[in-house]
C-alpha cells in the first residue's frame, strides 16, 4: 500500500486547511485509516481515524470539535478538515492504514505515508 499525504502549508492562527491522503496503490479494497502528526521535538501522536466503511470515527481529544475526517472511497481519498488553527497543531501529519479492518482501536497502523508538514503562525 502506497499513500500520499499533502495539503499542507503555513497558515496563521485561526485559519482552516484540508489536508488530502491518497492511496496511490492498493492490495485490498478498503483500509481503515488514519492521521498522526508529530511537533518537533514531540513524539508522534494519534489525531483521528476512519474506519474502512467510514461509519466509525475517532478522535485524539486534543482536537475534538476542531478536525473531521472523511473519506471518499469512489476516488481512494482521505481528508482532515482542520478549523481554528492554533501555533500547537504545527507539526508534520502523517496519513496511514491498517493492514486489516479488524485492526480498527489499535492505533498502530502498519501503512504509513511520508507526510505533509503543517505550520500555524500566532
Amino acid at each position: 500500500v502506497q499513500l500520499q499525504a499533502s495539503g499542507g502549508g503555513l497558515v496563521q492562527t485561526g485559519d482552516s486547511l484540508r489536508l488530502s491522503c491518497a492511496i496511490v496503490r492498493r492490495t485490498v479494497r478498503s483500509y481503515n485509516m488514519y492521521w498522526f502528526r508529530q511537533a518537533p521535538g514531540k513524539e508522534r501522536e494519534f489525531v483521528t481515524a476512519v474506519d474502512w466503511s467510514g461509519s466509525r470515527l475517532d478522535y485524539a481529544d486534543s482536537v475534538k470539535g476542531r478536525v473531521t475526517i472523511s473519506r471518499d472511497n469512489s476516488i481512494d481519498t482521505m481528508y482532515l478538515q482542520m478549523n481554528s488553527l492554533k501555533p500547537e497543531d504545527t507539526a508534520v501529519y502523517y496519513c496511514a492504514a491498517d493492514m486489516y479492518a479488524s485492526d480498527w482501536g489499535t492505533h498502530d497502523p502498519a501503512y504509513w505515508g511520508q507526510g505533509t508538514l503543517v505550520t500555524v503562525s500566532s
